[in-house]
C-alpha cells in the first residue's frame, strides 16, 4: 500500500475529535454572547407587499373609522321621538323627504320633525336624524302632500346607527410594533388609509449544502448519491420564521470551492451550511469555517442527540452555522440554535413552546453522557391522556422531524426509560392538532391508499408503522382506532382472529401474497421450487438474506420457513416490505420475503410462499367514532375495492 494512501486511511479512521463538547445551554450562551439579538433595521413597503411582515412602528390612526355616522340597516332615518309608541295597531305617519341616501351620497336635507329620509345600509345619516327604522317595520302611502311612511315599530335614539369613530378613533393605536401582519391587519391598515407601512427588514440567510454525495432535486440519481433535502427544508423554515432564504446550491468536498462559496455567503446576514461538521473523512466545512475570526468558532460539539456535531461560529457579529448533514439532526439543531436568532433579526417575538404530559408506550434506550431529544408521536388513550410513541427513525431520516408531534428529553446520565414512564413532550409547531383517526400496526400500500382517501376528505390521520404485534398491543391498550395486522398463528396457520380479545373486533381487509424475492436472472432462485432455492441459499454463506423485524407478521412466516436455521444476513432486519425489496434490488442482499405488490414495484423475481390476510382490528370502545365509521365505509365501497384489486390485493 502506498504511503500516501496509508496516511489517508489512517487519518480517516482516526477522525480528529471535536474541539470541546459542551452542553446545550452553554452552547447557546456562547453563541448569543457575540450576536445582537435584535431587528436588523426597518424599511417601508407597499401595503400589497406587507403580508407576513413584522411591524416596526406602532400605527396610530389619523382619522375616524367610519368618518361619519352611518346606517347599519336599510330603512328610514328618523327622529326617535317622532315614532315613540309606534306599533302595528298604532303606526306613526311621517312625510318622506325627497332624497335617497345610498353609500357615498352626502345628505342635502335635514330630517325635521315628522319627516323621514330613505337610507341604505352604509348611508350617511342626515342632520337631525338620531335613529334608523328598519324597512321591514314600515309601510309607504300616497298622500295629498306627497309620499308618507307609516312606522310600525318604535326605536331608541342611536338605534341602527354606527357613530363616527365607533370602529377606530382618531389618535387610537391600531396596531403595535412587533405584530405579524396577516390579512386581518392588512385590512385595518387599509381602513385608516395607509398605502405603505414600516416593517422590520427580513434577515437574508445564505444556505448551501456540502458533500460529494449530494444530488440536486430534479437531477437523475446516481449510485451512492443522496438528494439534497436539507437545503429545501432549511429554506422553507427560514421563510416561515420571517427570513429571506438565499439558496447558493451545493459545494463539493473541495477546499477552494467551499472557501469561495463561504465568501459569497458572508455578504448576507446569516450563513447556514449543512454537512461537514464531524471532522471525519471529507468533512472540510469545519476546516474552512475555522479560519474565520472575531471571534470565529465558539462551539464545535454539543452534548445532545441528535445534533452533536453542530459547529457554531460568529464573524463580526454575523452567525455562521455548520449544521449536521443528517436531516433530522440538521433541522433539530436549526430550530434549537438558529431559529431564535432569525426570529430576533426579523423582529419576531421568541417562540412559546407548549408542553404536554404523555405516557411512554415502549422502553427507550439512551446513550450516557448526552442529552437526548426523542422525536415522538402522540395518540389519545382510551382511558384519557396521551401515549407517546417514539419514532423509530434515526437522525438520517428526512421525515422523522416532520412526522413527529413533539419531542421529550432524556437526561445525560439516563440509559433506559421504561415503558409507562410519564414524559413531558414539547410540541412542534403552532396550533397543534391531534389526529382524528389513529392507525397503528403493519405498513401496507393498500392502507396508504385508504389513509390518502381519508386525508383528502379533511380527516387528520396519524399512521404509525410499528409492526403487527405492536399494532395489536396498541389496540388492546386502547391507543389506536384501527390496527392493521397480518399475524399468523403458527399452530393453526390461521391469520389474525386467534389473537383477538373480548375488547376487539376484527374487520376483514384483503388478501396478500407473501413470497421469496430475488433479483431477476439469479440462477439460485430463477425458475426453481422454493424448497430447492432455500437449500441452495442455506448452503452458500455468500448468499445473503434480508430479514424482517421481530413483531412483524412476515417475521413469523420467515421463521417458520427457516425452521430454526440462521442463514447469512438473518440478523439484518428491515422494517418494511419496501426496505426488503430495496436491499435486494440494490444488491445489498440476495433474497428476502415480501408481498407480491412490492416485488412488482421494484422489478424483482417472486416465488409465492403463502397467501395471508391483512385485516383491521378495531377496539370496540372506538368502533362508533365517526372517523372509524368512515374508514370502514370506505373499505366497503366499490371504487376503493377496485383500487385495492388494481394494487394486486384479493378481496
Amino acid at each position: 500500500m502506498a504511503d500516501a494512501l496509508k496516511e489517508a486511511l489512517r487519518k480517516a479512521a482516526r477522525q480528529e475529535q471535536f474541539l470541546e463538547v459542551v452542553d446545550r445551554d452553554e452552547a447557546e450562551a456562547r453563541f448569543r454572547r457575540h450576536i445582537a439579538m435584535a431587528p436588523l433595521g426597518e424599511e417601508a413597503v407597499p401595503l400589497a407587499q406587507a403580508l407576513g411582515r413584522v411591524l416596526a412602528r406602532d400605527v396610530v390612526a389619523d382619522i375616524d373609522v367610519p368618518s361619519f355616522d352611518r346606517a347599519s340597516v336599510d330603512g328610514f332615518a328618523v327622529r326617535a321621538a317622532d315614532v315613540a309608541g309606534a306599533s302595528d295597531e298604532v303606526p306613526r305617519r311621517l312625510r318622506l323627504n325627497t332624497e335617497i341616501l345610498t353609500p357615498g351620497v352626502e345628505p342635502e336635507c335635514d330630517v325635521a320633525g315628522e319627516t323621514a329620509t330613505v337610507i341604505a345600509t352604509g348611508g350617511m345619516v342626515p342632520r337631525g336624524a338620531d335613529a334608523i327604522v328598519m324597512v321591514e317595520h314600515s309601510d309607504t302611502h300616497d298622500g295629498d302632500d306627497g309620499l308618507a311612511v307609516e312606522i310600525q315599530r318604535a326605536v331608541a335614539p342611536g338605534q341602527f346607527i354606527q357613530a363616527a369613530g365607533f370602529d377606530i378613533a382618531s389618535g387610537e393605536t391600531v396596531l403595535r410594533a412587533g405584530q405579524v401582519l396577516s390579512s386581518r391587519e392588512i385590512g385595518a391598515l387599509a381602513a385608516v388609509g395607509l398605502a405603505e407601512v414600516f416593517v422590520w427588514r427580513k434577515p437574508r440567510v445564505a444556505i448551501f449544502s456540502t458533500g460529494d454525495e449530494l444530488v440536486a432535486p430534479g437531477d437523475p440519481p446516481r449510485p451512492g448519491g443522496v438528494y439534497d433535502s436539507n437545503a429545501a427544508i432549511l429554506a422553507a423554515a427560514v421563510e416561515e420564521l420571517g427570513g429571506e432564504p438565499v439558496r447558493l446550491g451545493i459545494a463539493r468536498d473541495n477546499e477552494a470551492e467551499l472557501t469561495a462559496l463561504l465568501e459569497t455567503a458572508l455578504a448576507h446576514d446569516i450563513v447556514l451550511l449543512s454537512g461537514g461538521t464531524s471532522k471525519g473523512a471529507g468533512d472540510l466545512a469545519y476546516q474552512v469555517v475555522s479560519r474565520l475570526g472575531d471571534p470565529g468558532i465558539v462551539v464545535h460539539g454539543v452534548a445532545l442527540k441528535p445534533g452533536k456535531p453542530i459547529c457554531l461560529a460568529v464573524s463580526h457579529g454575523k452567525p455562521v452555522v455548520v449544521l449536521p448533514g443528517f436531516p433530522t439532526s440538521a433541522i433539530f439543531t436549526f430550530h434549537e440554535f438558529v431559529a431564535p436568532v432569525i426570529r430576533a433579526f426579523a423582529g419576531r417575538a421568541p417562540e412559546r413552546r407548549e408542553t404536554v404530559t404523555a405516557e411512554l408506550s415502549m422502553r427507550v434506550a439512551s446513550e450516557r453522557g448526552r442529552t437526548e431529544y426523542v422525536m415522538t408521536s402522540l395518540v389519545p388513550r382510551e382511558a384519557g391522556g396521551l401515549s407517546a410513541y417514539p419514532t423509530a427513525k434515526g437522525s438520517g431520516a428526512v421525515t422523522a422531524f416532520g412526522h413527529a408531534d413533539g419531542f421529550f428529553r432524556i437526561a445525560p446520565q439516563t440509559e433506559t426509560v421504561p415503558a409507562g414512564t410519564t414524559v413531558d413532550v414539547t410540541l412542534i409547531g403552532a396550533g397543534h392538532r391531534l389526529a382524528d383517526l389513529v392507525v397503528i400496526g403493519s405498513h401496507c400500500v393498500g392502507l396508504d391508499m385508504l389513509i390518502g382517501r381519508m386525508t383528502a376528505e379533511g380527516y387528520a390521520v396519524k399512521a404509525l408503522a410499528v409492526g403487527s404485534t405492536g399494532g395489536l398491543a396498541a389496540a388492546k391498550r386502547g391507543e389506536c382506532d384501527v390496527a392493521g395486522i397480518h399475524l399468523m398463528d403458527p399452530a393453526t396457520g390461521e391469520y389474525n382472529r386467534p389473537f383477538l380479545t373480548e375488547s376487539l373486533d376484527l374487520v376483514p381487509g384483503y388478501g396478500r401474497l407473501q413470497g421469496l424475492v430475488f433479483r431477476p436472472g439469479d440462477a439460485r432462485f430463477e425458475g426453481r421450487p422454493v424448497e430447492v432455492c432455500m437449500a441452495a441459499a442455506l448452503a452458500h454463506p455468500s448468499c445473503l438474506m434480508i430479514n424482517r423485524n421481530s413483531g412483524s407478521g412476515t417475521r413469523i412466516v420467515i421463521d417458520r420457513l427457516l425452521d430454526g436455521t440462521r442463514p447469512a444476513g438473518y440478523s439484518h432486519q428491515a422494517k418494511s416490505h419496501n426496505a426488503v425489496a430495496a436491499a435486494v434490488a440494490q444488491g445489498r442482499a440476495d433474497w428476502g420475503v415480501a408481498i407480491e405488490t412490492v416485488a412488482q414495484r421494484y422489478g424483482l423475481g417472486f416465488l409465492p410462499l403463502q397467501p395471508e390476510r391483512y385485516d383491521f382490528v378495531v377496539p370496540k370502545a372506538r368502533a362508533t367514532r365517526p372517523p372509524v365509521l368512515r374508514f370502514l365505509e370506505l373499505l366497503r365501497q366499490d371504487p376503493v375495492r377496485a383500487q385495492l384489486s388494481d394494487l394486486g390485493f384479493t378481496l
